[in-house]
This record gives structure tokens, sequence and C-alpha cells, in this order.
């Protein structure tokens, strides 16, 4: 079955193109000309991933992305005519997956739509020899299996990634890791995205796990991150 894309741009020149080369490459398209209309048509369409204008009337692409990440699991890509740093880290931090700066190229495109749906069909391996169904650090406690995190006896919401990210750093408490590191472990080799990525799940997963007091993601000035047990300040 050919991967299912829901747009949300009020340009038609932009659709237009998108759907031109989406053709070729057995990709469906559904077109929205607003956010407003992409939330109404998101429960119906079920698409594979969304692609948000930032620039839209009404209701703008983060205003946009955050409704959906908030009531969908699905990926999300932003498209930005600007190219401030600023502006592409609260996409990330809204729950987008990936962005890309217009003009763009369409292979491109479709090159990190490709990246995107092949991580989210992998997901994260939990089938490894001896592995544990579970991890438990004090009040925190993976569900490995379940996809689930609980601190004490209350469950934390959390996106895919972040998920996959935290399960990564519970395999090996106190060691280091760098950026490139984590993008090759937990995105995969095939990430075409902003280094900055693993900078904002960072900052997400340690506001998900606030409630824990025991558990702490410190940064290694230089070096990049760990995960420790211990009494977080």
């Amino acid at each position: 079955m050919p991967w299912k894309v829901l747009i949300a741009d009020d340009d038609p020149n932009v659709r237009e193109i998108i759907r031109l080369y989406f053709r070729q490459q057995l990709i469906e398209l559904i077109e929205a000309p607003d956010g407003i209309s992409a939330l109404t048509m998101l429960a119906e369409v079920k698409p594979d991933i969304v692609i948000l204008d930032v620039m839209m009337p009404g209701l703008d692409g983060y205003e946009t992305c955050r409704e959906i990440t908030k009531r969908y699991d699905v990926p999300v890509m932003m498209l930005t005519a600007k190219n401030d740093e600023f502006d592409r880290v609260l996409g990330l931090e809204l729950g987008a997956d990936d962005y890309m700066t217009k003009p763009f190229s369409p292979r491109e495109l479709v090159a990190r739509i490709k990246a995107i749906l092949r991580r989210m069909q992998k997901g994260q391996p939990i089938a490894e020899v001896d592995a544990p169904v579970h991890y438990e650090f004090d009040d925190l406690v993976i569900h490995m299996t379940r996809r689930e995190v609980l601190a004490g006896s209350t469950k934390i919401d959390m996106r895919p990634k972040e998920f996959e990210l935290l399960a990564f750093f519970a395999k090996s408490p106190g060691d280091v890791f760098t950026r490139e590191q984590l993008l090759e472990q937990v995105w995969g080799y095939d990430f075409l995205g902003d280094m900055r990525t693993v900078d904002v799940h960072i900052k997400k997963l340690r506001e998900r796990l606030s409630p824990c007091h025991h558990v702490c993601i410190h940064t290694v000035w230089g070096v990049g991150y760990k995960f420790e047990v211990a009494a977080c300040t």
C-alpha cells in the first residue's frame, strides 16, 4: 500500500509541485488549504504523516502542530519560509519530527518523509536476547513491551521518539552519549534533520520526568548527555 500524506498549505502552487512529484513516487497526497481543514480531515483520512506549512491564515502551522500532537500519534513535518533558529526549534518543541525551509527540493522532502516513516515502522528494538521487559529506577518504571512509563502509579504520556530516547538511556545508566551517538542509535543512520533535534527532545524528556525526583538527564558539557539515578536538584 502507498504511504498516505496529508499536507496543509495555503499555497496551491506548492501543493501542486508536491502532488506531481509524490505521484511519481506512488505516494498518496491528501490536500488541505489550511490548518483548520487539516484537523477536520485527520480523523477520517488517518495519514501516515502530516506536512504543515508554518504561515497559514486562521490557524498557523505551529498551532496546528500543537493540536495534532495532543490528539494523534502521527509524525509531523514542518515547512517554513523562516530560516531563523528560533522558529525551527519552536516547531520541534511543539512535537514536529522534522522541518524543511522553503524553497525546498521535492526529492529531499520525499527522502526525509521516507526516513521518518521507516523509523516509525521499525520502532525501538525490543526483541534482544535476555532483554528486560521493564526497567525500574526508584519511582520511575519503564515498560518496554507496553511502551509505558510510570512515575509511581501515574502514567507519563510520551511521544514515540521521547520513549525511544528514554529506553535507550535506561539500558546504560551513567554512560555518556554524544549527540551524534544518540542520533545514530535512536533516530537511525538515515536521519537528515538538525542536530538540535536531540537537544529539543532532551528538554521535553526532562519535563516529562519532572515528577520523578531520583532520575536525571545531565548535560556533560562539551560531550553530550547521560542518564543518572540520583537525588536531582
